[in-house]
């Protein structure tokens, strides 16, 4: 059998084990869909977000590219996210990393991988911002593991840089941004970073919706 249609007859024994647990399963989200969280994962198809979180159909909202990155030029990711925010009310936004992630490792080599390396530069940035403190790690796994941390923690402050997520928070004190990362090894999530509509952001990011004399 080509391993295309065996995905397919998954999909059938799936389909018709759910409607032995729950006749209305899929009915259920058809006319709309109400999800209290937005996703923001990686592509990798080691770490799918509703397995390791046991969430089902319709209570994640999921974005995913390559290592999980909030880019302020992706039309894509920032689409998803106005949705989210404006249109889903989504009360909380995950961005969700995972140790041994293939582009993080990539990121901090010098090899060429033609238009994968503009992506990756976003890493580079975040490597180069905390240098000091990556490089005073000896141990290569640990060094690894903790730039995995601290990109997820620097893609969490890239959204609070959003307008979308800054007007959400100043009109409708909503939503929580959270950074998670999921370790491959032992199929847990480490929480390592949390931005609250109360938290500070650097001036500079800082957008002013309702400024004085307009």
């Amino acid at each position: 059998m080509e391993a295309y249609k065996k995905l397919l007859l998954t999909n059938k024994a799936w389909a018709q084990e759910r409607l032995k647990i729950r006749p209305d399963f899929f009915s259920r989200n058809v006319e709309a869909q109400t999800p209290e969280f937005m996703w923001i994962g990686c592509s990798d198809s080691r770490v799918p977000a509703e397995e390791i979180t046991g969430t089902e159909p319709g209570e994640l909202f999921v974005h995913r590219n390559v290592a999980n990155l909030v880019v302020h030029t992706d039309l894509n990711l920032l689409s998803v996210l106005q949705y989210a925010v404006e249109f889903l009310k989504v009360k909380h936004i995950i961005v969700c990393g995972h140790y041994n992630c293939g582009g993080v490792k990539n990121a901090v080599t010098h090899n060429d991988f033609g238009l994968l390396n503009k992506w990756l530069r976003q890493i580079k940035d975040v490597y180069r911002l905390n240098h000091r403190e990556l490089e005073a790690i000896s141990d290569p796994v640990a060094r690894f593991d903790k730039l995995v941390e601290v990109n997820v923690s620097e893609q969490v402050h890239n959204l609070a840089q959003t307008s979308i997520v800054q007007r959400a928070w100043e009109d409708e004190h909503r939503p929580t941004l959270h950074g998670w990362v999921y370790d491959l090894r032992t199929g847990l999530i480490k929480e390592v970073a949390m931005m609250t509509p109360d938290s500070q952001i650097e001036d500079i990011y800082h957008f002013d919706f309702h400024p004085k004399g307009h």
